[in-house]
């Protein structure tokens, strides 16, 4: 079985071929799956922007009365967009697993493959980069302007 190669001076333990391989497979499918759950809260969340917005229209009717009713309906209506905030976390938390996954599967790859030392900066070069912070987004609370976005 073939190992993978070590830099010059950074440690390393050895792993077959296979099993690298076998790793970045999984690695490969968590980021399709990842991308998948993306696509569905995309459609999720559009789909409630669409009744929000058909909800709002029928409350804005100037037909109907305004009553403190509708006026606690519209004001609940703007707080539930309010909760759309979590599809932009989401969605950002799932661009950051994607990207680490991704760069981690490709680092895998290449290792496994054995680049020759001489072409290791240069093939990093290639590599799509692992992001280094590892949290992007912080959420303490659900209210207006309480997200952080780093």
């Amino acid at each position: 079985m073939q190992t993978m190669q070590k830099p010059s001076n950074a440690p390393a333990v050895p792993m077959p071929v296979m099993v690298a391989a076998e790793l970045q497979d999984a690695l490969l499918v968590a980021l399709h799956d990842l991308q998948r759950l993306e696509g569905l809260l995309n459609h999720a969340t559009q789909n409630l922007l669409d009744s929000f917005d058909e909800a709002n229209g029928r409350l804005a009717d100037p037909h109907i009365p305004v009553s403190p009713s509708i006026a606690a309906a519209r004001e609940a209506l703007r707080l539930a967009v309010t909760e759309l905030q979590f599809h932009d976390m989401s969605s950002q938390l799932i661009a950051h697993i994607a990207s680490t996954l991704q760069g981690c599967a490709f680092r895998l790859g290449a290792a496994a493959m054995g680049a020759d030392e001489a072409e290791g900066e240069e093939a990093d070069a290639f590599l799509p980069p692992i992001p280094d912070r590892p949290n992007p987004v912080t959420q303490s609370e659900m209210e207006a302007g309480s997200v952080e976005l780093f």
